[in-house]
């Protein structure tokens, strides 16, 4: 019994333990619920083939010339239509009232939220490579390579970590995940289908082109295109951090009040 009362307690984790372990809860979502996945890679994978094989010879000459086009596009949409699902989760995990069930252990306080951007990249990342993969499949051939394609990879998870806070607020506002991904999607079609992704803006009225050429989705696109390539430049890298970089500096601690506030 002394020995016993004796015992050295063991070490509280870390911060990193912590966020380690919401990490690994993100990717058990993935094991149980894969359906999540199928719904996540189904829309870009019918836009893929629908717009290569219909359309691609009328916008490109050809669909092999314009899948060259068209798929670093369909991997930055994939990205911001993905990042929806982050405020999704965390408005499900809220209103089941899981965290407040993790507000009452003695971890640290912001773990739930470094296992929700574990996920966000995992889904980055699959369903990247699965977009990716049919691309080179149909024809698709990056000229930069290896490094090419793991460098537009990199830009992506940037993109996509700044764009999910936009839905993490969201989710911490809204306590129904179907209003949650309403509003995100509206949001974000006007985004998505007024840029370059899918057409090149030479052809649009002025003013719609105006708008294209600042719509950050095209400056995304324009640095993915150009990582792919071999040609992109620091000033098309720099344009298409902009938005991240702003979303996180100025929602992240946003999100956070709100988070305490709850």
């Amino acid at each position: 019994m002394t020995d016993f009362h004796q015992a050295a307690r063991p070490p509280a984790p870390s911060k990193l333990s912590n966020a380690l372990v919401f990490g690994w809860r993100a990717v058990l979502k993935f094991k149980h619920v894969p359906e999540q996945l199928f719904d996540l890679v189904m829309t870009p994978i019918m836009f893929t083939l629908l717009f290569t094989f219909v359309f691609g010879g009328a916008l490109a000459g050809s669909p092999g010339e314009y899948l060259q086009y068209f798929v670093p596009g369909i991997l930055v949409q994939t990205v911001m239509f993905n990042a929806v699902y982050s405020g999704m989760g965390l408005s499900t995990d809220l209103g089941k009232g899981l965290f407040d069930r993790f507000r009452s252990l003695p971890i640290w306080s912001l773990s739930p939220f470094a296992g929700l951007m574990v996920g966000d990249v995992l889904r980055h990342v699959i369903a990247g490579g699965i977009i990716l993969t049919i691309g080179l499949l149909l024809g698709f051939r990056p000229a930069a390579g290896i490094l090419g394609v793991l460098g537009s990879f990199a830009l992506l998870i940037m993109v996509g970590f700044g764009m999910g806070w936009i839905f993490i607020v969201l989710g911490l506002l809204i306590r129904t995940p179907m209003t949650v991904m309403t509003i995100g999607f509206s949001a974000l079609f006007p985004l998505v289908f007024a840029s370059n992704i899918m057409v090149n803006p030479e052809t649009m009225p002025g003013w719609l082109r105006a708008f294209v050429e600042v719509n950050p989705v095209s400056l995304t696109t324009t640095a993915m295109r150009g990582l792919m390539s071999g040609g992109v430049t620091a000033g098309e890298l720099g344009r298409a951090l902009i938005a991240p970089v702003a979303l996180t500096l100025v929602l992240a601690p946003v999100t956070l009040r709100l988070y305490r506030r709850q």
